[in-house]
């Protein structure tokens, strides 16, 4: 053997060197296959060689505690998952626990890998129930999972709102119960498309819920349906996400997502479920049927009774009629008694009112005399009373107001022309009319100026 190259003394190895002594140990300590449990994180398939390269992974809580590669060579994995598929009605899919038979080998290429030679789809399957009944207890514990079946059923459930595929043999049929029943009865439907299984399933579903419940005033009930299929992909139904917002939808969820024998979590927590789409459309007629059925029950009760009614009121008035027949003749002598009785009383009470008329009416009018002679005296008083004053009152009236224009006599006198003249005031006027303002003079305009005693006459200058 050559010598190994050192470096301080130690010696140096290579990276085949280690590869290969890990590998060597490996072979020696696990010499056979071992049951493993742990999650496919990634499952890695690739058609097209067949091979598959699962991402293993181990977890505690939410934190990855351990992750390893895993191979399947293609032929195993055909049989594996056909295998699975039959039992778990699921393929082998990603985010799904599994407990592998396996080999533990070390590769100096490609490192450590897990070889699964199978799988057990038992493993798998309990896992899975373990899961709805882990969601079921949490929907319990959180009060919801009740909450969808107690909303109320619209009387006459006849906007609805579909999730499922447009080319669904399940949708084509729900549609043709509906559309072609033999009563009639129209339906409003609108549908929301969505992959309903798989994994893909759970956040298409959730996200046309979303949708429906933001336009909630524009339907009845929500339906969810899907043709045939058997339960593979069905697990989706059972995720605690979809789940909720199932049993927290605003408005009644029917289902009829296919022919599963056990019931998923959604059909437990949704209003009502059913087997088939079709069963789905023929509950929402059995509504409008019941209601018809209800209608026409009350139609029959209400003929019923008004036809009794009119029963009983012809008895009541042959009843009634022959009382009278036996009553009446009687009724009639008692009123013509009274009538007279009355009549001769109306009279004898008449002329007594005339009577006491009269006579309260001579006291009116011996009343009515006295008063205006009474009446009369007092006037014939106030009118002497008024003439007396009357001279009196009109020499002293006059003797006011002769006073009144002698002063005004006085003031009129002292405004005159002459006595303003003769105060110092005098009067320019030109062509006999009074000059009140310079503006109206021209050169050489002759004037005369007018004082108290005597005038002069001048000529204009500028």
């Amino acid at each position: 053997m050559s010598e190994r190259e050192t470096f301080n003394n130690h010696t140096v190895y290579s990276l085949s060197d280690v590869a290969m002594s890990i590998h060597k140990m490996i072979e020696r300590t696990y010499t056979r296959p071992y049951y493993i449990k742990a999650e496919i994180l990634k499952l890695n398939y690739y058609p097209y060689s067949g091979h598959c390269y699962p991402e293993l992974v181990e977890r505690e809580g939410n934190t990855i505690k351990t992750e390893m590669r895993a191979v399947i060579w293609s032929a195993n994995f055909k049989d594996i998952n056909r295998r699975f598929e039959q039992i778990t009605g699921e393929p082998l899919k990603e985010n799904i626990r599994i407990l592998c038979l396996a080999t533990i080998q070390f590769s100096p290429k490609h490192g450590l890998a897990l070889h699964i030679e199978d799988i057990e789809p038992t493993y798998t399957l309990g896992e899975m129930v373990k899961n709805r009944q882990e969601v079921i207890a949490r929907l319990k514990k959180e009060g919801l999972f009740e909450r969808n079946r107690n909303l109320p059923m619209p009387l006459l459930p006849k906007r609805v709102a579909v999730i499922s595929v447009e080319t669904s043999k399940g949708y084509s049929d729900f549609m043709q119960t509906l559309q072609q029943n033999e009563y009639g009865y129209r339906f409003r439907t609108e549908l929301f498309p969505s992959i309903l299984q798989g994994d893909k399933a759970i956040t298409g579903i959730m996200g046309r819920l979303g949708e429906i419940a933001m336009r909630q005033d524009d339907f009845d009930v929500a339906v969810i349906v899907r043709g045939g299929g058997g339960d593979v992909g069905m697990s989706c139904y059972d995720d605690y996400e979809l789940t909720r917002s199932v049993a927290t939808f605003p408005l009644p969820v029917l289902t009829g997502i296919g022919h599963s024998t056990n019931l998923t979590v959604t059909d437990m927590v949704a209003h009502a479920h059913f087997i088939t789409p079709t069963d789905v459309a023929f509950s929402l007629l059995a509504a409008f049927r019941h209601f018809d059925e209800q209608v026409d029950d009350a139609v029959s009760r209400i003929v019923q009774r008004v036809q009794q009614q009119i029963t009983d009121c012809r008895q009541e008035m042959l009843k009634v009629e022959a009382s009278l027949q036996y009553k009446l003749p009687k009724a009639l002598d008692w009123h013509r008694s009274n009538l007279a009785d009355t009549y001769k009383n109306l009279v004898f009470k008449t002329k007594e009112f005339m009577t006491s008329q009269n006579f309260r009416l001579r006291e009116l009018m011996r009343e009515a005399g006295n008063e205006t002679q009474l009446q009369l005296q007092r006037s014939r008083q106030h009118l002497a009373t008024v003439e007396e004053r009357l001279p009196r009152e009109c020499r002293a009236l006059l003797k006011r107001k002769t006073r009144d224009l002698t002063a005004m006599e006085e003031k009129l006198q002292l405004l005159s022309p002459e006595n303003v003249l003769k105060r110092g005031y005098s009067i320019t006027l030109k062509d006999g009319k009074a000059v009140t303002d310079a503006a109206v003079l021209a050169q050489g305009d002759s004037l005369v100026t007018r004082f108290y005693r005597g005038e002069v006459r001048s000529k204009v200058e500028f």
